[in-house]
């Protein structure tokens, strides 16, 4: 059944399969897969490239089909059991999308040269408030990690990221693929808003940052003050290491302030995601008292 003007699919249940196992397939073609009604329901229509759904997902969830533009690939009547055969989830939805990528620069992450607002504290502090004057904006706010390796953790970053106010998240190539169904999933749709990028390693981004006068911060075993004691209204980067490893001691030599978060009992360490989000929120609850983000 291709109702609404679909097109012949050009994917094959195959090809679609290849995309949910293989990164070396995303990277290449330049698409992922998304599955679910959530995560459909926040996918960008303009870049799908394809949509498999069953006839019961097509019968009860109309609204959704109604999303899909004239034109696009898709196939709307998949046998229950086939679509089950290249499903990535245990208890399959019936709808499934192929989407492009979208590609970011460090520059849209930090703002365009020339078109960076005034950061918090310079000469033009009380003139550049977030929601007092237009086009301004806080300073960036910017995650990286360095070979986080956990699904889980990196779509549960993302998405705090966002609630965050974050400019961008930045990982090693030794990261886990943002675009693992898994990771995809456990974003629930930021991954379509929150600006990302990988890169060879976290050391090239060092004279970027700091040539963008952004302060590059880590909360480490080896930090010399708490982490409240920071200040992050102006340029400001995390940096988040393995799940196991945390960060290498080679970049850990050449970030700007190591901080530890004040922790009681006999804990050592934080969960890679929460010790994220608590630098995070800190971050967004020191730029709103500053002026700089303004709640609701």
């Amino acid at each position: 059944m291709r109702t609404r003007n679909c097109n012949k699919v050009t994917q094959s249940f195959k090809d679609v399969k290849n995309l949910i196992k293989s990164k070396k397939a995303r990277d290449e073609q330049g698409l992922f897969v998304t599955e679910g009604i959530k995560i459909f329901s926040e996918t960008p229509m303009d870049r799908v490239e394809a949509v498999f759904a069953t006839a019961e997902f097509a019968g009860e969830h109309p609204e959704m089909i109604s999303r899909i533009p004239a034109g696009t690939e898709c196939v709307l009547d998949v046998r229950a059991d086939r679509f089950a055969g290249i499903s990535d989830t245990k208890s399959p939805q019936g709808i499934i999308a192929v989407v492009r990528k979208k590609k970011y620069t460090l520059s849209d992450i930090l703002g365009l040269p020339g078109q960076q607002s005034e950061v918090p504290g310079g000469s033009n502090r009380e003139e550049c408030e977030i929601g007092r004057v237009a086009g301004c904006r806080a300073a960036p706010l910017v995650i990286v990690l360095e070979n986080l390796q956990d699904p889980g953790n990196a779509g549960t970053i993302l998405r705090t990221a966002e609630a965050a106010g974050v400019s961008g998240v930045i990982l090693t190539e030794g990261s886990v693929d943002l675009y693992n169904p898994k990771v995809i999933r456990s974003t629930m749709g930021c991954i379509f808003r929150m600006p990302h990028l990988v890169v060879k390693s976290a050391d090239e981004l060092l004279p970027e940052l700091r040539a963008a006068g952004i302060t590059t911060y880590a909360a480490h075993l080896r930090g010399s003050i708490s982490h409240f004691e920071g200040d992050y209204t102006g340029g400001t980067a995390f940096f988040i290491g393995n799940e196991s490893r945390g960060l290498s001691d080679e970049l850990s030599g050449k970030l700007d302030v190591l901080m530890k978060i004040p922790m009681s009992g006999k804990v050592e360490s934080l969960n890679a995601a929460m010790a994220a989000g608590i630098l995070m929120y800190e971050a967004k609850r020191q730029r709103i008292a500053a002026g700089y983000e303004l709640l609701g």
